[in-house]
């Protein structure tokens, strides 16, 4: 049966470098990048948490 299985890691430091090292992991066991989601602070301009979503087909 064929279908997607999903993947989230949450990033609670949300740092160019973090972001990058966390795709760049999850990439090289054969998932794709889906998107990115960030938790904002109300008083913060900057993200408080990530969440990034990844695919992988199952055969």
């Amino acid at each position: 049966m064929k279908g997607l299985e999903y993947r989230v890691v949450e990033l609670m430091t949300v740092t160019d470098a973090d972001i990058e090292r966390a795709i760049n992991a999850v990439v090289k066991e054969g998932w794709a990048l889906d998107g990115i989601h960030f938790a904002m602070r109300d008083a913060s301009k900057r993200p408080a948490m990530a969440f990034i979503l990844f695919t992988k087909e199952v055969i």
